[in-house]
């Protein structure tokens, strides 16, 4: 199975969600980080070897990508993003990439970052959830980019006007799941415990995702 999350604007959420919807899971997941703070948010140290970035921009056989994870627990490895720089991948190269994750046997997950993912991992996903908050200016981003989502994780904010039902009808795409703002999960993210103290409220919420 493979998953991809995105958002359409920065702080939205979705590394957290991300690194949840893996620990919800049960089944061997490989997380691919496409944003760079999933070590941050597993309270890992921060790699200081090539990652996924790096692999995009060489001439290296996809098998090599096999020997840049790094494990976070008993059943998730972490595929690191590595350095950006320049010059910008090749299109083929995320086509390669993108292929040798469909092969794998294992769960994937890829953090995507914001603003789009690129197409040739959209392309390859069995689900593609936006990450978002009911917020007017995200759902107008959203709707202008050509990636569309097949479901839709809120994050949801006190406050706020739009409905579930309205973020629905603006992207086209299921609400899948719907994360509360909770200062537990905050806390544990900022103390690096969020593999050992997942919140419950954020693992509930996520499982029917993570499945």
């Amino acid at each position: 199975m493979f998953t991809l999350c995105w958002a359409a604007k920065g702080g939205s959420g979705t590394t957290v969600v991300t690194a949840a919807m893996a620990l919800a899971s049960t089944e061997p997941t490989l997380l691919v980080d496409l944003a760079g703070d999933l070590p941050m948010v597993f309270g890992l140290a921060e790699p200081d070897g090539p990652g996924v970035l790096d692999w995009l921009r060489s001439e290296a056989e996809p098998d090599r990508l096999a020997t840049l994870e790094l494990p976070v627990d008993g059943h998730i490895s972490l595929l690191p993003a590595g350095r950006r720089g320049d010059p910008d991948p090749q299109p083929e190269r995320w086509i390669q990439m993108a292929r040798w994750l469909r092969h794998d046997r294992r769960r994937i997950i890829v953090d995507a970052g914001s603003p789009s993912p690129p197409p040739a991992v959209r392309e390859a996903s069995d689900h593609a959830f936006l990450v978002t908050r009911p917020c007017y200016l995200a759902l107008r981003t959203a709707i202008r980019q050509a990636a569309r989502p097949s479901g839709v994780i809120v994050v949801d904010e006190p406050g706020r006007a739009l409905s579930h039902s309205d973020i629905e009808r603006c992207l086209g795409a299921p609400v899948v799941a719907r994360v509360l703002i909770d200062p537990a999960i905050a806390r544990a993210v900022d103390a690096g415990l969020l593999v050992s103290r997942l919140p419950r409220g954020l693992q509930n919420a996520l499982r029917a995702a993570a499945a």
